[in-house]
């Protein structure tokens, strides 16, 4: 594995927002809590990633504390990026999870420059921050007294009930600066989860995750995505999870299909060729060659499905595309706050994407 392929400090055009450098190897770890899983623990030089610009994504600022991610989802997006460390982007971003033991004090310390304008940063918008290594690690406690202690407003985006955790943190951190909470919530069916997310919290438990951060006054986005073509695209499925999904108190929904990306797409064709062989020939027609989306017919179907869907269950939002862009606060307005450095606190928030 090439852990020192990438210099300190030096920048992999390549890689995804905060995943252009990787420092030094303290240890590799196993536990028989983690049966299967090795943890790479690393020291990080930096913590605060610019995203390269010009970029789709409707925030300029992002940071992970993991790398590769145990929810094992087979359509990832950020598969393609274990590659680069000569791991697969398959079994072993499921499996070998790269830890920044000091992402906390690294973060502090760059937020702490005169020069930081105090811009929205984004949490989970490559791999997941609450997902299981987070119980035995504890970064994001240390991440988010960082980011409020220095005025910054941010967002979480996760699959994971660890937020439940810290939810008395994030609900005291949004007295002082805005913070957007986001479930990422895809697949009704217990047994077909179980084959496309099988290191993920169930669906009923991210629904709870849901009423508990709504509970302690969040107005939380659910990505409803990825919508899996002829799997999780039924009207009825679409409305059974979109009822579920008001029930449990969300305020607002990004829906969207799958992307494939190209260190994706091997992977979740095999999965194909082994559960759905049937689809094999559906899936190349839908994400032909190099294609990362599915065509722009498909789009206007599901978003004609779901549309109506939406408007039946009180549910703000819309496709993916179209809501990459500000939005309002999620947290229920209270006074203004002053942060410890004297700065009224913002009062506008980024949603985040996959």
């Amino acid at each position: 594995m090439r852990w020192q392929g990438q210099q300190m400090g030096v920048a992999d055009a390549a890689a995804l927002p905060g995943l252009e450098t990787l420092n030094g190897l303290v240890r590799s770890v196993t536990t028989p809590e983690f049966a299967g899983v090795t943890f790479h623990e690393v020291m990080s030089r930096s913590a605060l990633n610019r995203v390269p610009g010009p970029s789709a994504m409707p925030f300029d600022w992002t940071v992970n504390p993991y790398r590769g991610c145990t929810h094992a989802c087979v359509y990832c997006f950020a598969r393609g990026t274990h590659e680069y460390l000569d791991m697969d982007a398959g079994a072993d971003f499921d499996s070998q999870i790269v830890v920044k033991l000091n992402v906390a004090d690294v973060l502090r310390r760059e937020l702490s420059k005169p020069s930081w304008a105090r811009e929205q940063v984004a949490l989970g918008t490559n791999t997941d921050p609450y997902q299981r290594a987070e119980g035995r690690y504890r970064l994001m406690p240390g991440i988010i007294t960082a980011l409020v202690d220095s005025g910054t407003p941010f967002s979480v985006l996760t699959k994971g009930t660890l937020l439940r955790r810290d939810l008395p943190l994030l609900a005291e951190a949004a007295r002082s600066v805005p913070v957007d909470l986001a479930m990422s919530i895809a697949v009704l069916d217990e047994p077909l989860r179980q084959l496309l997310e099988p290191g993920a919290p169930t669906f009923a438990a991210r629904l709870d995750t849901v009423r508990a951060a709504s509970a302690a006054g969040f107005r939380v986005t659910v990505f409803l995505m990825p919508i899996v073509p002829h799997l999780t695209d039924s009207t009825e499925v679409l409305d059974d999870a979109l009822s579920r999904i008001a029930d449990a108190g969300a305020a607002r929904v990004v829906y969207g299909a799958m992307h494939l990306r190209p260190g994706v797409k091997p992977w979740f064709q095999q999965w194909l060729a082994r559960e759905r062989p049937d689809l094999l020939p559906v899936y190349r027609g839908l994400y032909p060659g190099a294609a990362v989306q599915a065509p722009q017919g498909y789009r206007r179907m599901l978003a004609a499905r779901v549309r109506p869907l939406l408007a039946r269950h009180r549910l703000r939002g819309g496709l993916e595309e179209e809501e990459a862009q500000p939005s309002t606060r999620r947290f229920r307005p209270g006074p203004v706050v002053t942060t410890s450095r004297g700065r009224a606190a913002a009062t506008a928030s980024v949603p985040t994407l996959f």
